[in-house]
């Protein structure tokens, strides 16, 4: 190696499983097919006391079309910029020894959503609504900051990997699923869907 020229800085993705109010984040790094969990955190994207709480959708089906959609609007700019300020300062601790290569955000495996109204009138649209409005504001707010987004049905997760890591998938599985032992609490299905969805992003970067 050139000694003037500066090492190469490993590659480094999130993966990001959200709820109703806040994500589970992870952060990892892979090389040879040995996972690395760099990050792990709660980000909260609702301040606390705020109109509507964590279910935006519910509050407004109490109100005139019109005012539900201004405050469903105001409530997705609040949570964006909360989403945005916490993946702000987590970049930057990040970037100071690896290259971000984009985020991935879980879906669920959920039809697309009809008109608003129609939303508020059913119970179960309200609810699939709200997990849609929460990974969009993480969408957007990674978006903001040009971090590139891959959105990734649950689902998929374990065929996705297997297609992208080959020979190596099953290793690699099993490292996530393990990484608990390791790392301690908390280690959910949270932590594992995110990692993994992390790890494919850094997979197809690298094709």
């Amino acid at each position: 190696m050139d000694p003037g020229k500066k090492p190469e800085m490993k590659r480094a993705a999130i993966g990001v499983r959200m709820h109703s109010g806040w994500g589970a984040l992870v952060a990892v790094s892979e090389d040879a097919g040995t996972v690395e969990v760099i990050e792990r955190r709660r980000i909260a994207v609702t301040a606390p006391g705020a109109r509507g709480g964590n279910q935006p959708y519910h509050f407004a089906k109490n109100l005139e079309l019109t005012e539900a959609e201004k405050f469903l609007e105001e409530c997705f700019e609040d949570s964006r910029g909360m989403a945005a300020a916490a993946l702000r300062v987590l970049e930057k601790e990040l970037c100071r020894q690896y290259r971000l290569a984009g985020a991935a955000v879980l879906l669920a495996s959920s039809h697309p959503l009809p008109a608003l109204a129609k939303i508020l009138a059913a119970h179960t649209l309200i609810h699939a609504a709200e997990g849609e409005f929460y990974r969009e504001v993480f969408s957007r707010a990674c978006a903001s900051l040009s971090i590139p987004v891959t959105r990734l049905r649950e689902r998929d997760l374990d065929e996705r990997i297997r297609a992208a890591f080959a020979d190596s998938a099953s290793r690699v599985l099993h490292e996530v699923a393990d990484a608990g032992r390791s790392l301690g609490p908390p280690w959910t299905a949270d932590q594992k869907m995110a990692a993994l969805a992390a790890l494919l992003v850094l997979a197809n970067e690298h094709q």
